[in-house]
C-alpha cells in the first residue's frame, strides 16, 4: 500500500486549487485539522460532519477532503457542543481534515460549475456570477436548442448520488444560453446578470423565496439540482486527481441530504 506525507498532499492540494487566492471566502480553506503525518488512504465528501467523520474512520482514511469544512470566518471562539464532538473525533483517530469551498466552486477544470457545464455540452464558457467581488460561476451556450426537461434528464443520469432535479420557473421551455452556479447560487441580484446576458436558464443547487420574482421577471428558467448533489462533481474530480497523481487509496463518502 502506497503512503505519502500529509504535508506533501496538502501543499499539492493548496497549489492545485489555488486556495491562497481566495482570501475573501468565508471558509478557511486548506488544512483545517492536522492528524497523522502519513497518509495511506484519503476519503472525500461534500460535508464535514459527524456522519462523514465516522465513515472516514471506519474505512481507514487518514485524511478527509470536503467542500464544506468546519472552520469559517474568524474561526472557533469556543469549542463546545457539536464543534467539540467533531474535533474530539478527529483528534482521537488522527484524522486530518482539508476543506476547499469557493476554490472548488470556481476552478476552471475541476470545479463543480465547470463539470456541470461539461455534462450538458455547454460551449463558449465565460465567468459569471459575482460573489464577494469574485466570479464563481460560468455561462455559456448549448450547441443547439435544448429544453429544461432535457437538461434535467441529463443531470439525473450523470450526477453522482441521489436527489431531486427540479424545474421551478418556466418549466419545459426551449433554452440555449445557460448560467451555472452550484450550491446556493440563486441570489436575487444574480437575475439582473441573467437578463443582461440574455440567459434563458440558470442551473443551480437550491432556490429561495426571495429569488422567485427576480427570476420570473428576468424571464429566466430555473433548474435546481439540490445543494448537495450539485456539489459532488468537484469533490469526485479532485479525488481522481489525487488517485492518479499519488496512487494512494481513495474513497468517496456519499451522504445525500436530498436538499
Amino acid at each position: 500500500m502506497k503512503t505519502m506525507a500529509l504535508r506533501e498532499l496538502t501543499e499539492w492540494l493548496d497549489g492545485l486549487l489555488h486556495v491562497k487566492d481566495w482570501t475573501e471566502d468565508c471558509s478557511n480553506n486548506g488544512l483545517q485539522f492536522a492528524g497523522a503525518e502519513t497518509v495511506r488512504k484519503a476519503a472525500f465528501a461534500v460535508d464535514a460532519c459527524a456522519a462523514t467523520f465516522e465513515k472516514a474512520i471506519q474505512c481507514g482514511a487518514d485524511i478527509l477532503f470536503v467542500h464544506h469544512g468546519i472552520s469559517w470566518g474568524s474561526g472557533f471562539r469556543r469549542i463546545t457542543g457539536a464543534d467539540a464532538r467533531r474535533i474530539t473525533k478527529l483528534a482521537c483517530h488522527q484524522l486530518s481534515l482539508y476543506a476547499a469551498h469557493l476554490p472548488l466552486d470556481a476552478h476552471p477544470e475541476l470545479g463543480h460549475n465547470a463539470i456541470l457545464a461539461s455534462m450538458i455540452g455547454l460551449e463558449d464558457l465565460k465567468p459569471f456570477g459575482s460573489y464577494h467581488g469574485r466570479l464563481i460561476g460560468l455561462r455559456g451556450t448549448l450547441p443547439g436548442i435544448g429544453s429544461t426537461t432535457e437538461l434535467c434528464r441529463i443531470y439525473e443520469q450523470k450526477l453522482a448520488s441521489e436527489g431531486p432535479v427540479c424545474q421551478l420557473i418556466r418549466r419545459n421551455v426551449p433554452v440555449k444560453h445557460i448560467g451555472i452556479i452550484s450550491g446556493g447560487g440563486a441570489w436575487p441580484e444574480l437575475f439582473d446578470d441573467c437578463e443582461r446576458y440574455g440567459l434563458d436558464c440558470l442551473v443551480t443547487g437550491t432556490f429561495t423565496h426571495e429569488s422567485y420574482h427576480p427570476a420570473l421577471e428576468a424571464g429566466t428558467a430555473v433548474i435546481t439540482l439540490g445543494h448537495y448533489r450539485s456539489e459532488t462533481p468537484g469533490v469526485l474530480a479532485v479525488m481522481e486527481q489525487v488517485k492518479e497523481k499519488f496512487g494512494i487509496e481513495t474513497e468517496f463518502l456519499d451522504f445525500p441530504t436530498m436538499l
